[in-house]
């Protein structure tokens, strides 16, 4: 027998490799941060010994879920400013909210709130979209969670530059300081083709080439934003950055919900990396990204959050279920948005987005432990036909028990056990204090 560091158990075993198997009764034997094997528990038990084990009875593993797209940091901004146009909602109310607050220890503390949120939801990677890189970075290694880091970019003055040229330093730096790093993989964040001349698109790419980073975007999230397109350059958003040379399979574009046909194709051609933010799309009523069109395609789509204040949380099983049922509801077809396809998207087509592929996405020998336990024996989880039905349509947040990352658990019984979760809720609950404060009197 092979001696190995943990042995994890669960009634199912969601693997979400190629065949998409269910293991009944299942196990996963881990040893050092990577998973050994994935079987029957029997199997495992005959072939692994582990003096620590995780009973998992009365509950489902799965691979950690992956959210490709949000903006950490603004889960302080929660609830702050709602119910409004994104063009408003951004110019009048978060933008003014960001140049008074953001500092690398506003990031730093909020960041540790959001992974805090994400971890209780299942969620083991992220791509993120911000300001203050170092800061991200840090509170989520300190955490123990898996990132994407994008240094942001746009061509106006904010808290950590003047201009363009400023944010690609800025980018630069981070780069070289972050790369090879366990848990956090730099890359570059431009914020869209809108606030990002086509100069400092090209300079972006030929960075991230340079240093073989992923580049992430926001593309045709708006009416607003194609028109304004079309009028700056005579060409709609993907068309632009397909002539700058942006499209490839190193590109994650968040939204992509104004494209047309012609677009699409070049997605799919491309390989472009689509985040598919349905609640956050909904809410600011920004419109509803032809999903079910884009995978007809061959598009990979995966889920993000979005930001906490356009969402206004960070569940990927929210985003699921919700996906799920719209794209049915405007298609008119009951079968558009299976809940086997939803579930990957979450996971292995997510994580191949990111560019973690061959890390996690998926339960299989010789990919990090990044493991999730839910409790099945709940109300509305009873009875079980199909695990990939109740995963879409039933589960929630609240019934994440337990979270492993690189074979680390990280939250146990839903409690955290990288950090203290009453320092983490304290700090939130003081800067709400004050931008409430402020916010209230302007």
């Amino acid at each position: 027998m092979e001696s190995v560091d943990l042995i994890v158990k669960a009634d199912y075993v969601l693997t979400m490799s190629q065949d998409l198997a269910v293991i009944e009764g299942g196990a996963i034997a881990i040893k050092g941060s990577k998973i050994v094997a994935v079987d029957t528990a029997s199997q495992i038990l005959q072939n692994y010994s582990s003096s620590k084990m995780i009973n998992g009875e009365g509950k489902v593993a799965f691979p950690g879920l992956v959210n490709t797209h949000t903006h950490a940091a603004m889960v302080y901004f929660r609830g702050l400013s709602d119910d409004l146009p994104l063009k408003v909602w951004l110019e009048e109310h978060i933008w003014p909210a960001e140049a008074k607050w953001l500092s690398p220890e506003f990031v730093s503390d909020a960041v540790e709130l959001a992974c805090l949120e994400m971890l209780k939801a299942g969620i083991t990677a992220y791509a993120d979209m911000y300001f203050f890189g170092d800061a991200v970075a840090q509170s989520t290694k300190k955490i123990g969670m898996r990132a994407v880091v994008g240094s942001g970019v746009v061509d106006f003055p904010s808290a950590t530059g003047n201009n363009a040229d400023d944010y690609l330093a800025n980018a630069d730096r981070f780069i070289r300081k972050w790369k090879g790093d366990d848990l956090i993989v730099p890359s570059i964040a431009d914020h869209s083709a809108y606030a990002c001349s086509p100069e400092t698109l090209k300079k972006s790419k030929a960075l991230a080439d340079r240093y073989d980073v992923m580049l992430q975007i926001h593309l045709s999230e708006t009416e607003w934003e194609v028109n304004e397109m079309l009028s700056r350059h005579g060409r709609r958003p993907a068309a632009h950055l397909d002539s700058l040379g942006l499209l490839d399979e190193h590109l994650i574009a968040a939204h992509c919900v104004w494209l047309e046909p012609d677009e699409i194709e070049l997605l799919a051609k491309s390989k472009t990396n689509v985040s598919h933010c349905i609640e956050s799309n909904l809410k600011l009523a920004s419109g509803i990204a032809p999903v079910v069109k884009m995978l007809q395609a061959g598009v990979r789509v995966s889920f993000g959050t979005d930001g906490a204040a356009s969402n206004n949380d960070l569940s990927i099983l929210s985003e699921m279920s919700t996906a799920a049922k719209v794209h049915k509801a405007v298609s008119g077809d009951p079968t558009a948005l299976t809940a086997k396809q939803a579930m990957l998207m979450a996971t292995r087509h997510g994580a191949e987005a990111l560019g973690l592929g061959s890390l996690c996405g998926s339960l299989a020998a010789g990919k990090a432990a990044d493991i999730v336990l839910a409790e099945l024996n709940r109300p509305h989880l009873i009875p079980l036909y199909d695990m990939y039905s109740h995963m879409v349509y039933s589960m929630t947040a609240a019934d994440i028990d337990t979270v492993l990352i690189g074979g680390r658990v990280l939250l146990e019984h839903r409690t955290l056990a990288s950090g203290n979760e009453d320092d983490i809720v304290a700090k939130a609950v003081q800067w709400s204090k004050k931008i409430k404060e402020v916010h209230s009197h302007s």
